[in-house]
């Protein structure tokens, strides 16, 4: 592989987490290990990944909520789902969460390893990967990986990272309306009173940063979360 291909790994058995992480690094993957699924959609808003592997029974969020949460966010992700049980309604259940793969345990290393390269060269990761990370905005340009927008004229508006974490995703979902619970779970971890009252003031903020641009606005979807319109 000529570029690290990263995969996020979530799964609540400690052992067994640290024995896939291995194997995986093993050939050459760059593996960010999470125990439970809302630590699982907090760390995939903070990186860029390239297939996500998805245990299906987990505390906090399973495996098929969150796969239904990062579908949310990215249509195209691939997904391999892990997996106790082997009943022809869980396979089901985790082809309609949004998975392309399911593997059940215990499984073989050799069979886990030949799954998840099938899976990247059917989506073509096994060649060199490019990361998008500057977006056009009206005539602002958000550089979602230094934190900024820059105007026309050179003028550069500094972000927080969180800041810049939930403009991304509405950037990533331009056009269509993106729910609150998402971008507080994805952001913060969780979705309670007090952090969605923070969410708010972050939205007030990039509303300001961007309101030079009269073709980009954040529409408030009332009880339901964000919409960035970009009328290009």
């Amino acid at each position: 592989m000529s570029k690290k291909i990263k995969i996020l790994l979530v799964e609540d058995d400690f052992n067994l987490g640290f024995v896939i992480q291995d194997q995986l690094k093993s050939e050459g993957y760059s593996v960010s290990l999470c125990s439970d699924g809302m630590e699982g959609l907090k760390k995939f808003n903070e990186d860029i990944f390239h297939l996500c592997i998805l245990d299906v029974m987990m505390p906090k969020k399973d495996g098929f909520s969150l796969a239904q949460d990062i579908r949310k966010i990215n249509t195209e992700i691939p997904i391999l789902f892990l997996t106790a049980k082997n009943q022809v309604e869980d396979r089901v259940a985790g082809f309609k969460a949004g998975g392309d793969d399911y593997l059940t345990k215990p499984f073989s290393t050799e069979e886990f390893l030949l799954r998840v390269r099938a899976i990247l060269k059917r989506v073509n990761l096994l060649e060199p990967v490019v990361i998008e990370k500057l977006f056009n905005l009206g005539n602002l340009v958000f550089d979602s990986e230094n934190y900024k927008i820059t105007s026309a004229d050179g003028e550069e508006q500094k972000l927080t990272k969180k800041e810049s974490k939930i403009l991304l995703l509405l950037v990533q979902n331009k056009n269509k309306v993106l729910t609150r619970d998402i971008v507080l779970n994805a952001v913060w971890g969780q979705d309670d009173y007090f952090v969605g009252r923070s969410l708010d003031d972050f939205i007030t903020k990039l509303r300001k940063y961007l309101k030079s641009e009269e073709n980009v606005i954040i529409n408030n979807i009332h009880g339901v979360g964000f919409k960035l319109e970009i009328n290009e």
